[in-house]
């Protein structure tokens, strides 16, 4: 499903059904130093209902499904849905394509909502209702996100530079070590539990770190295939030229835990 928003991109056009074989095999890269975050908070444990907003190829769910948590996960791409039914073999997970704005749970389904890299697409004044109405009393919604950080490390900002010439408007660009922002309207109903922003290294191969490009919005789910094919073959030359066989990219993650107001 090809989608557009002006806030994202100036407006480009994306489509994450577009690159989702290749965010299934690349960007399942969340270390165990993540899920010890979430599990550690008591979230998304054994005996809580949890709904995956935003699921994608289904990391989040899949990770966790050992602590035992009930979890049901959405995604408005039919493909993203595919691959994550694919991935989580016999895992009892519900899976459905569905877009934020529209899931319609019945009342107190759910003692946490999450949401990893994707609460930004949201549009919150329509989504904010439906997870008043899906969360339990005094329940969390807890928000996610991991990204390289192009300043501090030089593999990962040549490599977004590069980026850069093929999708200028790229708005994910020249991310920084900051903590999750969580838009006003959430402030009636909703305050901080708690919040953490943490660095990690991540390890990739070359082939690794090209494919996680790949399948980022800059690239895979927005360029024609020609561009892509242009990119592919520049970026493999800049590896070539500035990365070890194996190395670590440095990222950060971000943590945001909300609870309803008593």
């Amino acid at each position: 499903m090809k989608l557009s928003d002006k806030s994202i991109d100036n407006g480009k056009p994306f489509d994450w059904g577009r690159t989702s074989a290749d965010y299934a095999k690349y960007r399942d890269i969340y270390p165990q130093a993540f899920y010890d975050k979430i599990i550690g908070r008591g979230l998304c444990v054994c005996g809580q209902a949890v709904l995956d907003v935003g699921t994608g190829t289904g990391v989040l769910p899949r990770n966790l499904y050992r602590y035992g948590a009930r979890w049901t996960a959405a995604d408005i791409s039919a493909e993203q849905i595919k691959q994550a039914k694919r991935l989580s073999g016999d895992m009892k997970i519900d899976y459905y394509v569905c877009a934020a704005e529209v899931l319609r749970f019945p009342v107190q389904s759910f003692d946490v909502i999450t949401a990893c890299q994707c609460f930004w697409y949201f549009k919150h004044e329509e989504v904010l209702p439906a997870f008043l109405r899906m969360l339990k009393p005094d329940r969390r919604i807890l928000l996610l996100y991991m990204a390289y950080l192009p300043l501090e490390d030089r593999i990962a900002g040549a490599s977004e530079v590069l980026a850069l010439r093929y999708s200028p408007n790229w708005s994910g660009a020249g991310e920084t070590l900051r903590p999750i922002i969580v838009p006003d309207c959430y402030n009636l109903h909703f305050e901080c539990a708690y919040h953490e922003e943490f660095r990690l290294k991540i390890p990739f191969t070359r082939e690794t770190w090209h494919g996680r490009m790949k399948a980022c919005r800059a690239i895979g789910a927005s360029l024609t295939d020609e561009e892509i094919a242009s990119w592919e073959c520049a970026h493999r030359k800049l590896l070539s030229e500035i990365a070890p066989d194996e190395f670590d990219v440095l990222h950060y993650a971000a943590i945001a835990e909300l609870k309803i107001k008593a």
